[in-house]
């Protein structure tokens, strides 16, 4: 039988930790999990049934595990420490039987991008952002169609624009809106990816700080920042934000404070089949994060390689993958706004205030 694994790790300390050892994540304060998560070794979470291929009729297997490292931590230990901890989980699925491992959250984004864990392992690994890139492009043009964003004329906003996931959306982007902004830590780096973005179409500015959000009408949040960084003072009404990033990069104050924005969870879909996961990992049944389905896509298919890693996404690789997810069955979730569905009320809301703006109000 096919079969893959897949790595996460505590996001949010307290409730991650009580999903799988209640009595200590009740217990322990979140900076004594934060200290400990260094010293705990790799966890066997569950093992997934039922997933099916659309394609094939056949069932993959698989198993969760968990890397117990904090993202705080992963930012603070030294980066060797990190890897080993990554490796020590990788191997811990080789155990378990799993032909192709998929690396979850931070796991896929810290120091190179899963290059040094692959070479560390006998079994592929692959992070899984080339349709993680594909599902949240989907799922912005999809919600810019539901409130009446006309995309030819829209501002594009990519957060973390220099990262891996955000370097190839930026460009796909590019393709369908006039004008791409660029935010990130380093602006030496998105002045490189500017003539990249330019060069599909569209224009390229770099900005300066997260103020510059206010110009778009579609944003893309993909930064590694452990922290929420987009609050509601940096959204225009109207706004339609995809928030793909784990931890959020959109502060929960936004769906508090601005009813005239929306913000989407980005990057997940339906999967195949009966899906029983075995363990709660924060999403409603049948659901999983993209870079865990292009795992599972891949065992699917028999593709044991490392299909996604490092910095450099290829467009070729995005548009692959999200042609081999369609074929097995994996589909677009419905919309989530910080982990709750999304009301026709909220959405029209927004669409009134789109309708507002002079230059669209035809459309």
């Amino acid at each position: 039988m096919n079969s893959f694994a897949f790595i996460i790790h505590p996001i949010d300390p307290k409730r991650d930790v009580q999903r799988r050892f209640p009595l200590l994540g009740r217990l322990l304060p979140e900076p004594a999990i934060h200290f400990f998560s260094a010293y705990f070794p790799p966890v066997y979470l569950s093992r997934v049934r039922g997933i099916r291929s659309r394609a094939t009729g056949e069932e993959v297997e698989g198993w969760l595990v968990a890397c117990p490292l904090t993202p705080q931590r992963m930012l603070s230990l030294p980066l060797e420490r990190v890897y080993r901890k990554i490796i020590e989980t990788g191997r811990l699925a080789e155990r378990l039987g799993a032909r192709i491992l998929g690396l979850g959250a931070f796991t896929a984004v810290v120091g190179d991008a899963g290059i040094t864990v692959a070479k560390h392992l006998r079994i592929p690994v692959t992070t899984g952002n080339s349709y993680t890139v594909a599902v949240a492009l989907q799922a912005l043009w999809e919600a810019a169609g539901r409130v009446g964003i006309p995309l030819a004329e829209a501002t594009a906003a990519v957060v973390g624009a220099a990262g891996a996931i955000g370097r190839v959306a930026a460009r796909l982007l590019a393709r369908e809106v006039s004008r791409v902004i660029l935010a990130g830590r380093r602006p030496e780096r998105l002045e490189s990816i500017r003539p990249l973005v330019e060069a599909e179409g569209a224009e390229a500015d770099i900005a300066e700080s997260l103020e510059a959000l206010r110009e778009a009408d579609l944003i893309l949040a993909v930064s590694s920042s452990p922290v929420a960084i987009i609050g509601p003072e940096h959204l225009k009404p109207g706004a339609v934000v995809c928030d793909v990033a784990q931890p959020r990069n959109v502060s929960p104050a936004v769906a508090a404070q601005r009813e005239d924005v929306l913000v989407i969870d980005g990057g997940l879909v339906e999967v195949p089949g009966e899906a029983d996961f075995g363990f709660d990992f924060g999403l409603p049944p049948r659901m999983a994060y993209a870079c865990m389905a292009e795992t599972i896509a891949l065992a699917m298919e028999g593709r044991y390689e490392p299909y996604s890693l490092g910095r450099r996404l290829s467009i070729e690789r995005v548009e692959e993958i999200a042609r081999l997810a369609e074929k097995h069955g994996f589909r677009l979730a419905g919309f989530l706004s910080f982990g709750q569905p999304l009301t026709d009320e909220q959405i029209q809301r927004v669409r009134e205030r789109v309708r507002g703006r002079s230059q669209w109000a035809l459309a």
